[in-house]
């Protein structure tokens, strides 16, 4: 079972806020340190001292880092055109030395568009679909050959298909509980499949839908990672839980019945839980980016027991 870092930078917190956060994820032994891709805070959060766009983010991460995976859950398709996405990722991967992933997903906080100017469309799933062709098209054109596409949303022409990428396939996630699109665009494009903060019986239900998606498409369902992104309230006795619950606003009764909450015991069993589903990967969203002993105590007293869990 990995554990990987998923931070929500958009409720506030600095570049450097987030070094600190992806070095203790890679000296501490976690697989991976994630991201939000958002430009507006949510709920009561003041979001200072304001945004951090992903993407020049993970490129700071990728020359500050050496082990640790870095990526997203999810950029928002609405931000980026996807000939400009593919080079920006592809550019990040050779700065990381291949070690960078896509979550790509159709964008849907309305807010943020209007408060930077950013068009919100109506039809964003479409152009998702449209994005992954392109993408994934221009990564897997050979050197020296040119790339085009011809589409409802985008229309591209005879591109060099140029950077390419470090890795030879930069795993795609792509998520959500959407009964079948979802599940489709999974099943052609994705390396991994995510659900965000569902309970384990909606994410049986989610995951098989995948899987039957992946058949009918020709596809070996175990090809896919299955993966959960969970929030994370861990604490040596039951008071530590509740101040860290205070903490980011929650309460320790809902968080454990809706996360990863209580005892690193009973984080275990929750994530034995997700296992037995066949998730092999849990993203744990830490929203206290000052709180590093909570990573060494998820480092020290989780991870250790999960060896052996997952798929």
């Amino acid at each position: 079972m990995d554990l990987r870092i998923f931070t929500e930078p958009q409720q506030g917190a600095s570049y450097d806020t987030l070094l600190t956060v992806a070095k203790a994820t890679e000296d501490l032994g976690f697989d991976a340190f994630f991201r939000s891709d958002h430009y507006l805070a949510m709920g009561d959060a003041d979001g200072l001292p304001g945004p951090t766009d992903a993407w020049i983010t993970l490129a700071g991460l990728a020359r500050e880092t050496s082990r640790i995976r870095l990526g997203t859950l999810m950029t928002a398709g609405t931000f980026r055109l996807p000939g400009v996405l593919a080079i920006q990722v592809a550019q990040v991967d050779a700065m990381s030395g291949g070690r960078v992933e896509l979550g790509l997903g159709a964008g849907w906080y309305e807010r943020e568009h209007t408060a930077y100017g950013i068009p919100f469309p109506e039809e964003k799933f479409p152009r998702l679909e449209e994005q992954l062709a392109i993408v994934t098209g221009l990564w897997g054109t050979p050197a020296g050959e040119s790339f085009s596409y011809e589409g409802e949303h985008y229309q591209v022409r005879d591109s060099p298909a140029l950077p390419k990428p470090a890795q030879e396939r930069v795993p795609v996630l792509i998520g959500g509980l959407g009964a079948r699109r979802t599940p489709r665009l999974a099943a052609r494009y994705a390396t991994e499949f995510n659900i965000p903060f569902a309970s384990v019986r909606d994410s049986e239900r989610q995951f098989g839908r995948v899987r039957e998606a992946a058949r009918e498409q020709g596809r070996d369902p175990r090809d896919l990672v299955y993966s959960n992104a969970l929030v994370a309230c861990v604490g040596k006795d039951d008071a530590e839980v509740a101040r860290r619950a205070a903490a980011i606003g929650r309460d320790a009764a809902e968080l454990r019945e809706n996360g990863l909450a209580g005892s690193p015991a009973e984080v275990v069993d929750a994530i034995g839980r997700y296992a037995e589903i066949g998730a092999s990967r849990i993203y744990l969203q830490i929203l206290d980016l000052h709180d590093l002993d909570h990573l060494e105590l998820i480092a020290a007293q989780v991870q250790p027991q999960l060896a052996g869990l997952g798929g």
